[in-house]
């Protein structure tokens, strides 16, 4: 009987990664890196303003006696009274939270 011989091909010889190598693989894993964290980022919502803001406004006169506060729990209902102060601060470009009996406001409807 003969004995089959079976031959491999010679596999060949890995070179030693270059510092250039090193330096290209690097950015390709950072820009996937980024690419990957962004995606993920529009998934989860990152970014997203959490309150819309309201088509239409109401214009209330302030009595005599009202807050600020007042004024914003009455139009937040059962929303996030802290949150009404400030967009009705921001509507009206008010720096400070005080309101004089008889001042006019923009109040989100």
């Amino acid at each position: 009987m003969s004995a089959i011989a079976l031959q491999y091909p010679s596999l060949p010889r890995l070179t030693p990664v270059t510092r250039r190598g090193r330096l290209a693989r690097g950015l390709v894993v950072l820009s996937l890196t980024v690419v990957l964290g962004a995606g993920f980022a529009m998934k989860a919502g990152a970014g997203v303003s959490v309150h819309n803001a309201p088509a239409s406004y109401i214009t209330v006169v302030v009595a005599p006696g009202e807050t600020l506060w007042s004024i914003a729990s009455a139009a937040a209902g059962r929303g996030d009274v802290r949150a009404m102060v400030d967009e009705i601060m921001s509507i009206n470009s008010l720096s400070v939270p005080d309101v004089a009996a008889g001042q006019a406001l923009r109040v989100p409807a």
